[in-house]
């Protein structure tokens, strides 16, 4: 069972809010960067406290870590289920976190795209507990992030069918449990029925359709991961080539 044949069963799920197609786990990178011809200097975390250990929801819908007024304020668009994602979590969590975060000069805000059915389920879970937890479970889910797949291409087409037959009011839930999302997310402390309330969040989960549409029209968001830097977009692109932009930035 292939992930587009998941999308065409099921992907009444989350289309009719969205209005923006199928989007593509990838896009290419643009050359928005800001440059600083001299470094910025380390900034001190207030007394007692770690900017790293500092998360909070923004008024946009995304979720900042570090200083709230870093010089350097990096936005990343992403996507749970985009591979490319994961990719980039598993190479940038620790550098980010510990390097550039800590530092002062970087802030990092998560903000959700919705690529697919997959997305509107497992952002609603990755967000149904604490607003310190949601970047750490974000993380923890791109690295399992092959199973959610390997679950889906064992229920076959018939249990898939039965899905995209639901009442679109119970899809979601139906997605997550399949999927394995609701067990991921049980272990991790997110409970049943904390878990079952939050999917049927039909308010938040249109908030995180409207978050989609405004990425799109605002930056010009097409796929994941994509990468805005003080205001301007930097389209997709790896860690390496992320960092780099950051110390052009000044975080060095």
């Amino acid at each position: 069972m292939t992930r587009n044949r998941f999308r065409q069963i099921v992907f009444g799920a989350l289309a009719a809010p969205l209005a923006l197609g199928l989007a593509a786990c990838d896009k290419k990178a643009e050359d928005g960067a800001p440059s600083s011809s001299e470094p910025i200097a380390r900034i001190a975390p207030p007394a007692g406290k770690a900017w790293q250990d500092m998360i909070e929801k923004t008024p946009e819908g995304g979720y900042r870590m570090g200083n709230p007024e870093a010089p350097i304020k990096l936005i990343e668009y992403a996507a749970l289920s985009c591979s490319h994602c994961a990719e980039f979590s598993k190479e940038s969590s620790e550098p980010m976190r510990d390097d550039y975060v800590a530092s002062g000069r970087v802030s990092y805000e998560l903000r959700y795209f919705m690529l697919n059915p997959f997305d509107g389920p497992a952002s609603l879970l990755a967000t149904c507990g604490s607003t310190e937890a949601v970047i750490p479970l974000s993380e923890q889910f791109w690295a399992w992030q092959p199973n959610m797949f390997e679950n889906v291409q064992a229920l076959g087409d018939q249990k898939l069918q039965a899905i995209g037959e639901l009442p679109k009011e119970q899809q979601i839930a139906a997605i997550a449990d399949a999927s394995g999302m609701v067990n991921f997310f049980s272990s991790r402390g997110i409970a049943r029925d904390q878990a079952k309330a939050c999917l049927a969040d039909t308010a938040k989960a249109k908030a995180l359709a409207d978050q989609t549409q405004k990425a799109s029209d605002e930056f010009n968001v097409t796929g994941t991961p994509t990468f805005i830097v003080n205001g301007s977009s930097l389209g997709s692109m790896g860690w390496k080539e992320l960092e780099a932009k950051l110390q052009q930035a000044g975080a060095r």
